[in-house]
């Protein structure tokens, strides 16, 4: 960076300042901030169409990077109204079975002059990228397995009896392979967990020296 960015504490009492309401001119006396400074990072905050959630559930390093590759750029009013609509799409997001597809047909519900799904989609893309800012950590091969259970639950059904039961859908990841086991279970009770994590061990051929839930 050309400038060192103000201290991360400085900035995330900037962005709540402003969503409470006060000026620039009190949170720049508040801060001893410079007006221009205050400025920049309120425009960058609305020019993302970030909100005060999002910013507060991301590290500081996150929020640094953030702020670091953004530039104030003159936006249309469609496409700050698209911004705006993108937080609370990202929290929808994580919901299990809803999609983009959803979210745009939500949108274009409110705004039938917005943008067509291709163009939402990419303007989701380019923003999540800017919200979102990947920080490249490096990893060794083989020394992590990520596990998790999927969020939504299968069926099986047994052959004899044609009893429907619901299984646990395991998942382990060897990272820096992207090499991937998967297996239904009973439950997620210990005893199936430790089975499910020793047969992925199995599947890589070795073992990691941790193993992460995700």
């Amino acid at each position: 960076m050309a400038n060192k960015i103000t201290d991360m504490s400085k900035i995330r009492k900037v962005i709540k300042f402003y969503c409470d309401g006060k000026s620039k001119l009190f949170i720049s006396k508040y801060l001893s901030l410079s007006r221009n400074t205050v400025k920049k990072y309120i425009s960058l905050f609305k020019v993302l169409g970030l909100s005060l959630e999002l910013i507060n559930e991301k590290t500081d390093a996150e929020v640094e990077l953030l702020f670091a590759q953004a530039t104030v750029e003159s936006i249309s009013p469609i496409l700050q109204t698209l911004h705006n609509f993108f937080p609370k799409m990202e929290c929808e997001l994580k919901k299990v079975g809803v999609t983009i597809q959803h979210m745009w047909e939500q949108y274009i519900a409110i705004n039938p002059n917005g943008y067509r799904s291709s163009q939402f989609t990419h303007h989701y893309k380019v923003w999540s990228k800017h919200v979102n800012p990947v920080i490249h950590m490096n990893h060794k091969a083989g020394d992590k397995i990520y596990v998790d259970y999927a969020g939504k639950t299968l069926s099986i059904i047994d052959k004899d009896t044609e009893e429907i039961k619901e299984v646990q859908f395991f998942v382990a990841i060897l990272r820096a392979r992207k090499y991937t086991y998967a297996e239904a279970s009973m439950s997620q009770q210990k005893e199936d967990f430790v089975t499910s994590v020793e047969n992925a061990m199995r599947f890589f051929e070795g073992s990691p020296a941790v193993i992460r839930l995700r």
